[in-house]
């Protein structure tokens, strides 16, 4: 049995997947925490990461590995090879000003064109005009741009500051794929070059950026890390953005959209052309596989749910039994979930607002419902801002740790009108870079079976997205 591992370092934790890279069967897997927060030393994702593989039992029996991993995020280094700073994440939205200026200066249509893209907090351009404009010693000393995946995956290659690795501050090995390129607003997907003018207006000057290598490559191999059961000289894969990597471990095609609950939600399709929004709604996205992946990303998913089950002092299942107590249109509640501002539509700044609360609707069953219902039609208008693009969109495969939720689901296929298909739960984006290992490995991408656990009844209640619209 020839093994590989995935690695999911997410937002909140990093995971660790390893698979028989014959079957895709589940063999072994491990995890670890990240610290909460909007900025992060990376140096904590490493350390993670070799908890997680740890945690998996070692990689020493592993013959290729691949790391996926939260989009965006900001690592800038010095000549040597440090970290300047704390990364800027994704959720991170104190760039939404900058997105603001570099829209002003470029043009949103132009940079639609240029990049797939319209600047919003969440991408790395912005996240470099902020540091330019507010910590402009540390913007000077930026000599390479990395993110999360890219940084970690060098690191496991023995690469990094002279006095910590084996292998010292090579930035010219720095690598990336063209899924977590395209999330950085300077990247072409159509050229598939970055676009340097656009990096520099970001930053204020030029810098070393990864080599975007072709999908399924090899990115190299590990260097030897015996105390954590890594041997040197095991095959690494490109790596790939979170989405990307789960688009993979979904074996999602043409027809499929994947609407995904978890800290942030997203909504994507594989497509053979990209997509290029000016209004900015829709990211126009690559995949890992050679085709795109148009996104429509919300920050409010499974935490509104969270919110919410702690208001009414239940947990996630009492929520859920709850919910399923009440009526579609949850009697006229409507909850705009905007507890974290929000990405789509660019609301920044917003807060969660609850409509039609009357002496009829104020009960904890209808609240509960609202929850539910104003999460999913977030995702659900992201569906209708996809098929705007042009996509076909025949099934949904809904994934996050809420989908395994029975109100979730039932809920879903009444918020939705095209069938809507539960799978298997499974760290996703893990298994997918899992796959990706085994295709670096083998020089084939294997085509490993997807499995069910619920595909709800498709039973669209128009109410419920009508309600919200209303208050939109």
């Amino acid at each position: 049995m020839t093994l590989v591992a995935g690695v999911d370092s997410s937002t909140q934790s990093c995971k660790v997947v390893i698979r028989d890279a014959g079957t895709g069967e589940v063999v072994r897997s491990g995890r670890a925490t990240h610290p909460a927060g909007t900025e992060v030393d990376p140096a904590a994702w490493w350390d993670a990461l070799l908890a997680a593989i740890d945690d998996a039992g070692g990689l020493a029996d592993v013959a290729a590995v691949s790391i996926a991993g939260q989009q965006h995020g900001m690592v800038v280094l010095d000549v040597e090879g440090r970290v300047i700073r704390p990364a800027l994440l994704w959720n991170d939205t104190r760039s939404a000003r900058a997105a603001t200026d570099l829209i002003a200066e470029v043009g949103a249509e132009d940079y639609a064109q240029r990049t797939g893209l319209v600047p919003v907090a969440s991408f790395t351009a912005t996240k470099l005009r902020w540091l330019r404009d507010n910590e402009p010693a540390n913007a000077a000393r930026v000599e390479a741009v990395v993110l999360p995946h890219d940084w970690l995956t060098w690191r496991l290659r023995g690469f990094g500051p002279a006095d910590e690795t084996v292998g010292g501050p090579r930035l010219e090995e720095l690598i990336t794929d063209r899924s977590d390129a395209s999330g950085t607003g300077y990247w072409n997907p159509n050229t598939g070059r970055y676009d340097r003018e656009l990096l520099e207006l970001a930053l204020g000057h030029a810098a070393m950026l990864p080599r975007v290598m072709k999908p399924g490559a090899r990115g190299g191999e590990t260097a030897a890390l015996p105390a954590h059961g890594i041997r040197g000289g095991r095959v690494i894969g490109v790596g790939a953005g979170d989405n990307a990597g789960a688009a993979l471990g979904l074996g999602a095609g043409p027809g499929d959209v994947v609407v995904s609950i978890g800290t942030s939600g997203t909504v994507f399709a594989v497509t053979e052309t990209v997509s290029t929004d000016s209004s900015g709604t829709v990211a126009g996205f690559a995949d890992a596989s050679g085709a795109f992946l148009p996104l429509v990303a919300t920050l409010n998913a499974a935490r509104v749910l969270d919110s919410v089950a702690g208001l009414l002092g239940v947990d996630h299942a009492e929520l859920g039994m709850l919910a399923l107590q009440a009526e579609p249109g949850a009697g006229g509640l409507v909850l705009q979930p905007y507890f974290e501002g929000e990405r789509t539509p660019n609301l920044p700044d917003a807060t969660a607002t609850l409509f039609g609360l009357s002496l009829t609707s104020a009960t904890r069953s209808d609240l509960a419902r609202s929850a539910i219902e104003g999460m999913l039609c977030g995702l659900a208008d992201g569906l209708d801002a996809i098929r705007a693009q042009g996509v076909d969109a025949r099934r949904i495969l809904l994934i996050g740790g809420a989908a395994q939720n029975k109100a979730v689901s039932t809920i879903a296929g009444q918020v939705f009108d095209i069938p809507v298909e539960v799978p298997t739960p499974g760290e996703y984006v893990a298994l997918g870079a899992a796959l990706q290992a085994a295709w670096a490995l083998s020089g084939t991408r294997p085509d490993w079976p997807l499995e069910f656990s619920a595909r709800p009844a498709h039973d669209t209640r128009a109410i419920i997205r009508e309600q919200y619209a209303a208050r939109r």
